[in-house]
């Protein structure tokens, strides 16, 4: 026996790999009876997760399942001379250089079917040497499933709920906040990129969806169902403000969908509406909080729920919309935390950071594409959606330099002169670049909005182990 190129690659692994997969490496030797042990029956006794990332420090544990992408270490016997492995039927290319008669280690490759997999090969590995092969069943799953957002979080009893991310094929089992359990009426996307299911009665708690499929667990951030810090809902939380410059609670509709939101508001009101509508280059009067002086007003008391120490990039704004109709190339509605404004729409100086002044406003422009400046009609489909937007996107929290906090958000709110939260619609021409300059038009359609709150937006990753 002498010593080969194998123990040599084994030196090499060692000053590359963590500490914690060394001990897992046999020294690599050849033997005069190679032949012998080529022609030896396979077993797999179990297989092993090299899991590099690992922060409890084991970086070599017996798994179950792997996901594409990933290292693992399969332990048994007799795979001198192997030749072919096939995960799921798919040919996975691995290093004989990592390869004794006891081990293999082959990564999964990441075009391996997984849902998509052939039903007789799906969940397999197998090995394949001149004189047989061996079929060892092992769950593969795709890359861990992840939310990255919900439509609607504040659902009414029998709207429809749907869930996006990745790697959501299959969810066959959705936990709401309270545990009230979903397994029926589940619609999957085949992509994976979305699951749906009906709003059921006697969610009262708040929190995260759990939902389990093919790949694993997913979670939501906690804001579904999450009532705890509104700013106002025209229906008895918050407090509305009034004045000259205002539209007042007169101005607010019955919910048009009777979806049991109760009053909400038409952000272009039907007295404007009645008059022509909001002319090209016009701001409307807007709706707005009570202010200074109500304790509403005082985001402190979110901070109950929503530590001041959260990032605002983990806290967002929430509200309802329903556009019955295209919305396009016209018209923006204008979002600010207090009551401060003194430019308006997209890409104004009140939606910037500045050094001088407590800027706190978003121009929320659902037909325009912020990485593109494309315009597309926009629409809810006739159902009321969710919209979602981080603290972080707005005026002087969008400076990514500094370590913004929600406390910092609510400071400057109550620095303010008028710590009012106000939306309004505004309409102003709106250019993107030189090439995409969208020229205001009159606007006089109806846009509904409502249930304006705070609420976490952290994800939430789920370990397998």
């Amino acid at each position: 026996m002498k010593t080969s190129i194998f123990n040599q690659i084994g030196k090499a692994l060692r000053g590359l790999l963590p500490l914690g997969l060394l001990a897992i490496l046999p020294a690599f030797t050849a033997c005069s009876d190679d032949d012998n042990a080529s022609s030896a029956q396979m077993a797999v006794n179990k297989v092993f997760l090299e899991d590099v990332n690992a922060t409890d420090s084991v970086y070599d544990r017996e798994v179950t399942f792997a996901r594409l992408g990933q290292l693992i270490r399969i332990e048994g016997s007799g795979f001198t001379g192997l030749k072919k492995i096939y995960i799921n039927g798919y040919d996975t290319y691995f290093n004989n250089a990592l390869l004794t008669d006891n081990n293999i280690w082959v990564t999964l490759n990441a075009k391996t079917p997984v849902d998509k997999a052939e039903e007789s090969v799906r969940n397999t590995i197998t090995l394949v040497k001149d004189n047989g092969q061996l079929t060892y069943n092992f769950i593969v799953r795709a890359a861990s499933p992840s939310v990255s957002s919900v439509d609607n979080t504040l659902p009414q009893p029998g709207e429809k709920v749907t869930v996006y991310g990745s790697n959501l094929q299959e969810t066959s089992k959705i936990t709401l906040p309270g545990g009230v359990e979903v397994t029926s009426g589940i619609e999957n996307d085949a992509d994976g990129e979305w699951y749906s299911f009906t709003m059921p009665t006697g969610v009262t708690a708040s929190g995260s969806i759990t939902s389990e499929g093919a790949n694993g667990t997913a979670v939501s951030p906690a804001y579904f169902n999450n009532n705890d810090c509104f700013v106002i809902n025209f229906d008895g939380k918050g407090e509305q403000g009034s004045w000259s410059a205002t539209f007042s609670a007169d101005d607010l509709v019955d919910d048009p969908l009777n979806s049991g939101r109760g009053k909400v508001c038409m952000i272009v009101p039907q007295s404007l509406l009645d008059a022509g509508g909001l002319l090209a280059g016009a701001n409307a009067k807007g709706f707005w909080t009570a202010g200074n002086g109500n304790a509403n007003d005082d985001w402190n008391r979110m901070t109950a729920y929503i530590p001041g120490t959260t990032s605002v990039d983990s806290v967002a704004l929430q509200f309802d919309v329903y556009v019955p109709e295209d919305w396009n190339e016209s018209g923006q509605l204008e979002i600010t935390l207090q009551n401060n404004l003194s430019n308006y729409g997209y890409g104004s100086a009140c939606t910037k950071y500045s050094a001088d002044y407590l800027n706190q406003a978003y121009a929320w422009v659902p037909w325009l594409d912020r990485e593109t400046g494309e315009a597309t009609p926009y629409n809810t489909g006739g159902t009321w959606k969710t919209i979602t937007l981080p603290l972080s996107s707005f005026g002087n929290y969008t400076d990514k330099e500094t370590a913004w906090t929600f406390q910092n958000v609510i400071d400057d709110r109550n620095a303010g002169s008028y710590r009012n939260f106000g939306i309004l619609f505004v309409n102003p021409d709106l250019t993107y670049d030189d090439t995409h300059v969208y020229t205001a038009k009159d606007f006089n359609q109806k846009i509904y909005v409502d249930n304006f709150r705070i609420v976490p937006c952290s994800s939430i990753t789920v370990s397998d182990y």
